[in-house]
Order: structure tokens, then sequence, then C-alpha cells
């Protein structure tokens, strides 16, 4: 029975979700080939975009670079020349195995001058149609609706007719913001301050005005004019609610790091810094300062592990973080570079001078021994 029952339907296969890892976790330590198959595999298209862009912002002029950034995006999307734009924008070593991928990449974004020229050409003829401002649409909408609304509802009044509208739903119905809601309220006001100035006989002009209208009616209109007041202020609010939080971009990792100022050697303790580049994202950092002999260990506990704003780590954790003077560099160092962080943290116990919290900042004086992800 069960057989026959599923015979003649189609199983359908779950379709898997792909998440890339993205640009954060580029293996640059395993060399060239992986890291150009990481970006034919893992890089989104954004930050393979950002890379050439940035390679040609670094390598043309400003007038070439407005011509090349005109053709259109997909020009940018290919992994291999985005691969070789991040490998130069690191400044990391060219060998004669990467100088063609250089070499290629260079020419293809020098052709692309000639294509954006021409689009850059035929903007420029289609500039001389004249268009307006967003205000200046806003505006012609407003009239258009909610304040027609607002004049049909005043001759209904003159008329003698006891209506009244919503405002709420009017402005949802036009598709109108709380950016809108001030040309009504200045209209309705208006209205509102002659109707309850001949209510309550406070203005001559006011009284004589409205003499053809009862009480009952003044005071019909004072609460319909109160009402879309209110209608207008939870529209304001809805918007105030509604309203997107603007979040912070974050800076390809190859920007981040173009204003580091790092040693990256040292010929008295032999030390050799690693690429900076490699900081960011990562979880723990140990790094030394030659000229103060500090050794210096820096953490965080943020999800996208280390950012860098100019020579200053982000994110930094100032619990966990800490430095300490070594009065024997050559046997610790050692220790900082191999050891697994629990080994590093059981002999840094040992030692007798003062630990302090680092400033997270970096000079020219501080090798970059080591990052960890953990």
């Amino acid at each position: 029975m069960a057989l026959t029952a599923l015979k003649g339907k189609r199983l359908k296969k779950k379709k898997e979700i792909v998440r890339r890892k993205g640009a954060a976790l580029i293996p640059i330590q395993d060399g060239w080939e992986a890291t150009k198959y990481y970006f034919q595999i893992e890089v989104t298209k954004k930050d393979i975009v950002g890379y050439i862009k940035t390679y040609v912002k670094n390598n043309f002029t400003k007038t070439q670079a407005q011509k090349i950034n005109a053709a259109p995006e997909y020009k940018f999307n290919i992994p291999y020349h985005a691969c070789t734009a991040f490998w130069l924008n690191s400044k990391l070593e060219v060998d004669a195995k990467i100088q063609p991928y250089a070499d290629a990449l260079q020419t293809y974004c020098t052709s692309l001058i000639e294509v954006g020229n021409d689009i850059l050409s035929q903007r420029k003829t289609e500039s001389n149609v004249v268009s307006i401002s967003p205000m200046e649409r806003l505006q012609r909408k407003i009239s258009e609706t909610i304040m027609q609304d607002l004049l049909d509802l005043e001759d209904q009044w003159i008329e003698g007719e006891k209506v009244t509208i919503d405002l709420y739903k009017l402005f949802q119905t036009h598709g109108l913001s709380g950016s809108a809601t001030m040309p009504a309220r200045q209209v309705v006001e208006g209205w509102l301050l002659d109707y309850e100035d001949a209510y309550h006989k406070r203005d001559e002009q006011a009284v004589e005005g409205y003499a053809h209208l009862k009480k009952t009616e003044l005071n019909r209109r004072i609460k319909s004019c109160q009402d879309m007041l209110l209608d207008l202020d939870k529209i304001q609010s809805a918007a105030k609610a509604n309203r997107k939080v603007r979040v912070p971009k974050a800076k390809a990792a190859d920007k981040q790091v173009a204003k580091v100022q790092y040693k990256k050697e040292d010929n008295d303790f032999k030390l050799v810094s690693i690429n900076p580049i490699l900081l960011i994202g990562s979880r723990r950092l140990y790094a030394f300062n030659c000229k103060e002999r500090y050794l210096i260990e820096y953490c965080t506990q943020s999800v996208n592990g280390f950012e860098i704003s100019g020579t200053t780590i982000k994110n930094i954790d100032p619990v966990n973080s800490r430095q300490v003077r070594l009065r024997k560099p050559d046997e610790f160092i050692p220790i900082a570079l191999k050891k697994t962080f629990k080994q590093i943290d059981t002999e840094w116990k040992k030692l007798t001078t003062k630990t302090t919290v680092p400033t997270g900042r970096i000079n020219k004086d501080i090798i970059l021994l080591r990052v960890m992800d953990k």
C-alpha cells in the first residue's frame, strides 16, 4: 500500500544553501595557488569587484580610474584578476609565476579605459534631459494627493456636508511618509485655530465668518481637526520606528592595513613580521616591541575578530589583553612563536616583571609575531 501510494511521485531533494566564507579568511599563508583557488570558490562578487577597483585606484591616474570604473560591473567580476589585485594591493611578493597574472591584470584594466570613456560620453549626452530633485518630486506628489484631499474636504464643509477624512489611511494609500506631514499639518492647524476662535468668541473676524454655523457644527469640526492632527502625529511616530539604521560597512582587509606602520624585520632579535593582513578576522595576536622589549598579547571577543583603523587595532578585549617587559627575550619569544595559548599562559605567569594593559597602537618598533583563531 505504501509503495503504491508513493508510486509516480517525485521526491524533491532539499536544496543545500551554500554560504561563502568571504574575504576575511584568505589563505595567503598557503601560497598563490591556494589563494587563487579560494577566490574562485569562496570570495563574494562584492569583494571581487572591490579588490579590482582598489587596484585601479592605486595604479592609474584619477582620470583613467574614473573611466575604468564607469565600465559595467560584470567587467570587474573576474576572480583570478581579483586574486591578483588582492596580492598586489597587499604588497605580497611577486615571483616569476605571479608576474604574468600581474601583467594580464594591468592590460585588462587598461582596456577598460576605452569602454568607460564611451559610457561617460553617452551619459554626458543624456544629462541634458531635465530632471527634478527628490524634494521637488515629493512636493509635487503632496500637492496632487493629500493636499487635494484636504481641499475637497474644505469644499464639502463649505457646502454644509458633515463629513471627515482618515488622514492615516490616506497617507498609506498615497504612499506618503512622515516627511509629507508638515504641509498637511499647517492646513489643519489653520482650520483648528479659526474654528476655536469662532467657538470661544476670541476673534471678531472668526465669529463673523462662521456666524452661519451652529456651535454643535463648530465643535464637530474642531474634533475632526484634532483627530487629523493625531493621525499626523501617529504617521510621524511610525516613520521614526521604521527608519532604517545605518550599519557601518566593514572595510576590505587590504584597505584596513594600508596605513599600518610596523617593523618588518629586526636583525638584533632575528625576527620577521607576518603580513598585517593576517590580523583581520583573527582572535589573538602576539607582538614584540623591539625598543622597549615588551611582549604583547592582544585578544578579542568580537565575532568579527580584529579590525584595523589607521595604526590602531580595534575590537581589543581590555580585560584579557596584556603586555610584559621581557628580561630575556631570546628565551621567551620562541615560546610565543611555537607553543599553544595555554602553554604560553603558563610560562607567562612565571615571569616576575609586571603585566600591564597594552594601548592597541602599532608603530615602527613592533614586530608582528603570530596570530591565532582562538
